[in-house]
Parts: C-alpha cells; sequence; structure tokens
C-alpha cells in the first residue's frame, strides 16, 4: 500500500490552511509589523546610541548616564507589562494599542523639551515607557495568536520582522536628523512616526478573531481550525509550572546579551578604530540579520520543535563576543559578528510568543506573555547600562563580552528540557 497520495493530501490540506490564514488575517499582520517596528521595543534599543554621543557632548554626560534611560525603561516594563496584558486579555488588544500609540509619539517629542537635567531626562524616559508599554509586542501577537495556527510561526516572524526592518531604517534617520537640524527636532521627527504610520494602520486593519467587524464566515473558520482562542492554562496555573520559569530564566539572560550589545555597537566599534560612518554602518547590520533570524526563525517553528531552533539560534552570538574582544578587526570580521548577534536578535521574541501559546495555550496569554516580557525586558534594560558603566570605567568593553558570551550559552541551552508541546485543539470542559 503507497502512503504517497496520503501525504500528498495532507500537504496540499496543510498548504491551503496556511493560505486561507493569511488570506483572512495579512492586514492585522501589516499592522501588527509596522506598530512594532516603531513602537517601544525596537525605538530606544536601535536609536539611543545614536543620540548619546551629542546628549553626552551638550550635557557633559558620561555614555553610562546617557544609557539609564533603559534601566528606566526596563523598570516600568516590569511592572506595567503583565497589566497591559491583563487589560488586553479583559477589552481587547486593539482599544490598548491605539491609546498607546498616541502616549508613546508624543512622550517621544517631550524628550526635545530637557535642558540638561538627568532627573527630566529619566523621568521623560519614565513617561515614554507608561505611555508606550501597549505598544510591546504583548498586544500585537496576541492577536496574531488568534487569528493563526498552521502559520503561527512565520505570521509572528513577519510581524516582528519589522525591528529589523526598522532597525535599519531608524538609524540613519535619527543620524540624518541630528547632523541636519539637531537632537531636540530628531526627538521630534522620531515621535511623529508612529502617529502617521502605525495610527492608521491599527484603525483600519487591525483586528481581532472576535472583533464584531470581522466577517463571521472567517471568525468561524479561525475559531473551528485553531481551537485555541479561549482555551489553555489558567495564569495561576502557567506560574506553578517550572517551564514557564525555566523559559523566564532563559530570556532574562539572552535579553541581556542582546539587548546590551546592539545600542553599544556605535561606541564599541569606535574603541576598536572605526570611524562614526564605519560604525553606524556596522550597527545598521543588525537590522539585516534581525529580519533573517525573524523570517528564518518564524518559518523554522512551524516545522520543527521551537526549543531545538531556540538553541541553534541563540548560541552563535557567544562566538560574536569572542570576536569582539579581539584587538585588531577589519570591517568584514566586524559585520559577521554583528550579522550573529543579530540572528538572536531576530529569533528570541519570535520564540517567547510562540512556546508561550504552544506550551501555555490562550486562555491567559496576554498576563503571561506579561510577566515573561517583563523577564525579557530585565535583561534588555540593565545589559546596556552595564556595558555602558564598564566602558566608562576602563574604557573598553573587553573585559564584560567575556560574561556576555556566558550569558548567551546559559540562556540558550536549558531551553532543550521544555520537552514536547502541550495540546489544547479541544477546550476544556467548564
Amino acid at each position: 500500500m503507497s502512503y504517497v497520495p496520503v501525504l500528498k493530501n495532507k500537504k496540499e490540506a496543510l498548504m491551503q490552511s496556511r493560505y486561507k490564514e493569511f488570506r483572512y488575517a495579512w492586514r492585522v499582520v501589516l499592522a501588527s509589523a509596522v506598530g512594532i517596528g516603531l513602537g517601544m521595543a525596537p525605538v530606544p534599543i536601535y536609536t539611543l546610541g545614536v543620540f548619546a554621543a551629542p546628549l553626552a557632548a551638550e550635557f557633559d554626560w558620561g555614555i553610562d548616564k546617557v544609557f539609564l534611560a533603559l534601566p528606566v525603561l526596563t523598570l516600568f516594563a516590569l511592572i506595567l507589562s503583565p497589566l497591559v496584558g491583563l487589560l488586553s486579555d479583559k477589552i481587547g488588544a486593539r482599544r490598548v494599542v491605539i491609546g498607546s500609540v498616541i502616549g508613546f509619539s508624543a512622550a517621544l517629542m517631550l524628550l526635545s523639551l530637557n535642558q540638561g537635567s538627568l532627573t527630566l531626562y529619566l523621568a521623560l524616559w519614565g513617561l515614554v515607557a507608561i505611555l508606550g508599554v501597549g505598544t510591546l509586542p504583548i498586544t500585537w501577537t496576541r492577536v496574531i495568536n488568534n487569528w493563526f495556527s498552521d502559520c503561527k510561526g512565520l505570521a509572528l516572524g513577519c510581524a516582528l520582522v519589522a525591528t529589523g526592518i526598522f532597525g535599519i531604517f531608524i538609524k540613519f534617520y535619527v543620524a540624518f536628523l541630528i547632523d541636519a537640524v539637531g537632537w531636540r527636532m530628531a526627538f521630534i521627527g522620531l515621535g511623529v512616526l508612529p502617529l502617521i504610520t502605525s495610527l492608521p494602520l491599527v484603525y483600519f486593519l487591525f483586528r481581532d478573531v472576535d472583533d464584531p467587524k470581522v466577517p463571521e464566515e472567517q471568525r468561524n473558520a479561525i475559531a473551528e481550525k485553531s481551537g485555541q482562542i479561549v482555551t489553555g492554562m489558567l495564569a495561576s496555573e502557567t506560574f506553578k509550572d517550572w517551564r514557564f520559569w525555566l523559559m523566564a530564566g532563559c530570556f532574562v539572560l539572552i535579553s541581556f546579551g542582546v539587548g546590551g550589545l546592539i545600542p553599544n555597537l556605535e561606541n564599541l566599534f569606535a574603541t576598536k578604530g572605526f570611524d562614526k560612518d564605519d560604525a553606524i554602518i556596522l550597527a545598521s547590520l543588525i537590522g539585516v540579520s534581525v529580519v533573517v533570524g525573524r523570517l528564518v526563525g518564524g518559518y523554522m517553528i512551524d516545522f520543527f520543535w521551537a526549543p531545538g531552533v531556540a538553541v541553534c539560534m541563540l548560541v552563535v552570538p557567544a562566538a560574536s563576543c569572542y570576536i569582539l574582544v579581539q584587538p585588531e578587526l577589519t570591517f568584514m570580521i566586524a559585520a559577521i559578528a554583528v550579522l550573529l548577534i543579530g540572528l538572536a536578535a531576530g529569533a528570541e521574541q519570535d520564540l517567547m510568543a510562540f512556546m508561550i501559546a504552544r506550551y501555555f495555550g490562550m486562555k491567559s496569554y496576554g498576563v503571561v506573555y506579561g510577566v515573561l516580557y517583563s523577564c525579557f525586558a530585565l535583561g534588555a534594560g540593565s545589559g546596556p547600562w552595564l556595558l555602558g558603566r564598564e566602558y566608562t570605567a576602563s574604557g573598553t568593553y573587553d573585559n564584560v563580552l567575556f560574561y556576555v558570551g556566558i550569558a548567551f550559552l546559559a540562556g540558550s541551552l536549558p531551553l532543550l528540557l521544555l520537552g514536547k508541546y502541550r495540546d489544547f485543539s479541544v477546550p476544556a470542559k467548564a
């Protein structure tokens, strides 16, 4: 008996299902991509390194003081991410996102008002966090996970890839504005972007599966296919599960490494003898590999076990740390190091959103993602400041890069212990 026709039919059915999911929800992916790309997750970490030199020069601050903005963002993300996730579960992600895009834009523009007060500078970044926390992937990925089942990983990758695409663009955009009109107008120009791009797309295109304005045919088809919109573990059950805390610890370490390196790249390459233009070009390459990491990682986790994919993609930046401590770097070797870091930066949030849905379900996705994102933010926010402090104290990044490499290894390998996915295809009984 031949199984070829059966396998062929299954493959065709899978392809049709994946096509149908994207046909129904491409608008959601597009709006999410732009919203994430111009949201609070990538904008500070990709642009603060460009703002660092003019701010430090004008106000006579050390680089570590400029990067104190990121621990402030982290603190508020730690506190507010679970609340935003809970709010998204209760009133819907769309309402949260619309208000947060407006607030985030306004707060970025207010940063132009600083006259040299470090207290005001940090307070304004706190306002950015408070008003912008709803633009974090918590909200966007909740809706995407509801719309997609067979194509979940690729859909998440397509949306989250915007952090890399905008990472390429936004560094040059901010650098151009600083050179042309100064850092104050650069903050205003940065704040305008979400208002004229994200907000219209969210208003017209970003709707969850259960939104009354979604055609009933689509709503029923997606709900029947995924079976995950209202199923899964309660938040209280999830927080008692060792898998959650293993993931939390791993993503703290990975985000420390990725988040610590990216905003320090321009300054790191300056210490290695590269001029300003080459340093910005090298740092901007991170966006290229983030794009690759998002798409490749998202595609792979639809077909292969996600923790295995995670280890393959998250362990390679340890090699970058070894490369970057070398006393002499060519442009090509430095570029390779950046590209390896970007692979991890590209994969980490795809994997986090995907594994939450697969291991814990969608019943309490918002609050679970929010708590896990708080752990993620702890690493991402403390990394830049600690690396910047090491540079201010010693004039080099070489010593701390050794510990960053260990963080990549320790944060990726334990994910292999997570085991097989849970099955939430059958709704639990009330």
